[in-house]
């Protein structure tokens, strides 16, 4: 028999929809608490695609792809604004 995860301890992927609000309500949205979770989020990440025996391309390559991606976001207003210029 498996022993029943607390709320407070149950990761978002196993959180069922009707507990969401609830889940939410647990978090520690203190920048203290913040930060905790972004440097769990990085360990995670890290141990599981970085610090390996035997890696591949995977880790890098999804870091490199969120790189691309935000910078995107960042400089979107920008491209929009040079997409209605002319340039002739």
């Amino acid at each position: 028999l498996c022993a029943a995860v607390p709320l407070k301890d149950m990761k978002l992927l196993d959180v069922k929809l009707g507990q969401l609000p609830t889940w939410l309500a647990m978090r520690d949205f203190t920048p203290g608490g913040i930060v905790g979770a972004v440097r769990a989020g990085y360990d995670r990440y890290y141990n599981k695609y970085i610090n390996v025996k035997k890696g591949g391309l995977a880790g890098i390559s999804m870091m490199l792809a969120g790189y691309v991606v935000l910078s995107y976001i960042w400089s979107y207003s920008h491209l929009k604004h040079e997409r209605h210029r002319k340039y002739h």
